[in-house]
């Protein structure tokens, strides 16, 4: 996996059309709706902290994990412009270790999809569940096998902006797995400097993380489309997963 150093610099960039805050909104109904108050709550695979700095506003009592040092840097930097007093820490999903126990997990933007060996999600889940409180909601989203195959697939796609040019360029392998390519041409004076990044993203099914939830002591409650309360369709791009502690 990639440690996004040059993804970061340009991730709020190229991420202009994500509105984080009805993103906010909507994770706090999905909880309310599942008779579940936030308590303590991680935020992992926060990236810069586009969505942990929104709940921080709304009063959730939370701090953010990451892989990539670079992404954390990014998210402190904004914290500590509002004084937020955020705590980011430098784990890998499948690996953390918490100082304590939470109330609630959140991991979104397809996140999970950015590991591509399934064991690795089986692990996260573990180590989420060894740290949640029993009755804790884990609450999640990925891109969808039809994603995979249907939208992103063999395609590219180009961002232009004013800080960087980039082109995003996709293929598609076995195990519904895509390989990214990130090509960055970033304004310097009259020229460009190029840079690359290159990470992986796999698709689950939702019997797959359903089992894996399972061998980890959570019990799946819903499975929504995304930024709703629908049902997943055949044509569902993200879909968010609500499970339960129980043991």
């Amino acid at each position: 996996m990639s440690s996004y150093g040059v993804f970061a610099d340009f991730y709020d960039s190229l991420t202009l059309n994500v509105d984080y805050d009805k993103r906010a909104d909507y994770i706090l109904k999905a909880l309310k709706k599942h008779g579940h108050n936030p308590g303590l709550t991680l935020d992992l695979a926060c990236g810069t902290g586009n969505l942990t700095i929104p709940l921080k506003r709304r009063g959730v009592d939370i701090y953010g994990i990451d892989g990539s040092p670079e992404m954390l840097s990014v998210a402190q930097e904004k914290s500590a412009d509002e004084e937020l007093g955020i705590l980011f820490l430098c784990q890998k999903m499948q690996s953390i270790d918490l100082y304590g126990t939470i109330d609630t997990c959140l991991c979104t933007l397809d996140s999970l999809n950015h590991m591509t060996d399934i064991d690795d999600v089986g692990k996260t889940f573990e180590r989420v569940s060894l740290f949640m409180n029993k009755g804790g909601i884990f609450l999640f989203d990925v891109n969808t096998v039809y994603k995979h195959e249907n939208i992103l697939a063999d395609n590219t796609f180009v961002y232009d902006t004013d800080d960087v040019f980039c082109v995003w360029q996709n293929s598609l392998k076995e195990n519904k797995i895509v390989d990214i390519d990130l090509t960055f041409f970033i304004p310097s004076g009259e020229s460009y400097i190029r840079a690359d990044e290159h990470f992986s993203e796999r698709a689950y099914t939702e019997g797959e993380l359903s089992d894996m939830l399972g061998k980890a002591g959570f019990e799946l409650e819903a499975v929504y489309a995304d930024m709703s309360f629908e049902s997943v369709g055949d044509d569902t791009q993200r879909a968010v997963y609500i499970a339960r502690k129980e043991r």
